[in-house]
């Protein structure tokens, strides 16, 4: 079923059905490449988080139930229809929220795989035998947690909700997942794939609504007992402290303002080449995108030039256009914030090279930006500019760049270029995030852990530590003398 734009009608998922919901309640999707509404979505009722929290309990007990060996079948299964359907759902995903139709597939393509590794760890969820006094088995097991309340922004339609849901269901648990508002259809069509997979009703519930309404609701009740959350710092302290109220763990992968630190001794063309391609990808809209270029003086020139030639390829349009290497903003707030985070950059000295100005026309579009000159007071050097901005700073010695680069709450993701090992290592044991690549800008990998420190989060999604969130630690000591 579509709308008369050609979208798919949205529906919420409670208790293996699908269903309006929301009693009337609705929020228009937008197209951000063209600003038309091409549907809408529900918003859930209290009444409708109460059914599919009776149903997350019912279908907690079942799937806890599942042999391990049945719950890896039905989720391969899943990955199958999410990689046939990669493409339906890319576009789907362009549509609702700008990126190109190549990003959008290959997103979905990525899910898949991640659905594969966390379905075969779920075998690897060891616990162990301790020795013990004769007479006593004293046993470690790792059981899941119970239904988890997950909530997902917008950025990454398909792998943000699936990288919960796989791995909350690998682990056994249940799961009510509220998707972004602004990109639902993508996230109705990835929850359809482990729905024709065979899912048992109740284990996977997919909402929407009004935010504070819905985590309110569901951080609330006594039946959700893990909140997963992805999203900005101050959203997920105020579901971690209403968590902490009720004694709920919380898996929080919050911002960040990643710095890449471009030592003296590395290739500058090659330092620009890569780190600008990470940059315009999802148009900056990625929290482990590299926001903050600390460049060795030395190297200052040959970089920056490079980097104004990569931005300048870019093909800025709609991602559904022939040729689009870069889409718009996903919605109106992006594109304020881009905006209000250059002009105080150039109101206070900084020098806007390439961009600094949004088209004309409809949509949400704003070009790749490089700014040099960028003061350390500007709000760009202290804010997750979570936009194509990338401020170019230089810098003479290294342990200052490190200085800098830590100077701030954020330890999400970090980047650095060098061709010494000696320096490799000072980068790698001395930057605080949580994520570390060096001589590239490579995102988040499914069979290893990502995650942040201090205000970025705590928790790690991907690897074999994906699983541990979901996972509850019962020590059983046996007495088996009668």
């Amino acid at each position: 079923m579509t709308t008369d734009h050609g979208h798919p009608a949205v529906r919420m998922y409670i208790a293996g059905e699908w269903c309006q919901g929301g009693a009337g309640r609705t929020a228009p999707i937008v197209n951000p490449a063209t600003e038309e509404a091409i549907g809408e979505v529900p918003l859930a009722t209290a009444a409708d988080l109460d059914h599919a929290l009776a149903a997350a309990a019912d279908g907690f007990r079942r799937w806890r139930a599942t042999p391990v060996t049945e719950r890896t079948a039905v989720l391969h299964r899943a990955a199958v229809f999410i990689a046939d359907r990669a493409e339906h759902i890319g576009r789907v995903m362009t549509r609702e929220q700008g990126k190109p139709l190549r990003e959008s597939a290959g997103e979905a393509r990525r899910s898949a795989d991640a659905l594969r590794w966390h379905a075969d760890d779920a075998r690897r969820a060891y616990g162990r035998i301790i020795p013990s006094d004769p007479g006593t088995l004293l046993t470690v097991r790792r059981e899941p947690l119970g239904p988890v309340a997950a909530f997902v922004p917008w950025n990454f339609p398909a792998g943000g909700p699936n990288r919960k849901i796989s791995s909350a269901l690998a682990a056994g648990c249940s799961l009510i997942i509220k998707a972004a508002e602004e990109t639902p259809a993508t996230a109705m069509e990835l929850v359809r794939c482990y729905a024709d997979a065979g899912l048992p009703p109740g284990v996977l519930n997919l909402v929407f609504g009004e935010p504070a309404e819905v985590s309110a609701h569901l951080i609330d009740s006594p039946v959700t007992r893990l909140v997963a959350f992805t999203g900005s710092v101050p959203v997920g302290k105020l579901l971690a402290a209403r968590a902490g109220a009720v004694m709920k763990p919380t898996l929080m992968e919050l911002g960040g303002h990643a710095p890449v630190i471009v030592c003296a001794d590395a290739d500058p063309v090659t330092a620009a080449r890569r780190a600008a391609r990470a940059k315009w990808a999802n148009a900056g809209q990625v929290c482990t995108s590299p926001s903050r270029f600390l460049v060795h003086a030395s190297l200052l020139e040959e970089f920056t030039a490079e980097f104004v030639r990569a931005a300048e390829a870019v093909v800025l349009g709609d991602g559904t256009a022939e040729g689009t290497t870069m889409g718009p903003l996903a919605n109106e707030r992006r594109l304020a914030a881009v905006e209000r985070l250059t002009a105080d950059a150039v109101a206070r000295g900084a020098k806007v090279l390439t961009g600094g100005e949004r088209p004309a026309g409809p949509g949400y579009f704003f070009p790749p930006t490089v700014l040099t000159d960028v003061p350390g007071d500007a709000e760009l050097m202290t804010e997750e500019p979570f936009g194509p901005l990338a401020p170019i700073v230089p810098f003479d010695d290294l342990d200052e760049a490190l200085a800098t680069a830590n100077a701030l709450p954020y330890g999400l993701a970090a980047y650095g270029f060098t061709r010494s090992a000696a320096t490799a290592e000072k980068l790698s044991d001395t930057l605080e995030a949580g994520i570390l690549s060096l001589n590239h800008c490579g995102g988040s990998v499914h069979e290893a852990p990502s995650g942040g420190v201090k205000d970025s989060g705590h928790g790690r999604e991907g690897g074999p530590e994906a699983l541990d969130a979901y996972l509850v630690t019962k020590r059983v000591s046996h007495l088996l003398a009668p």
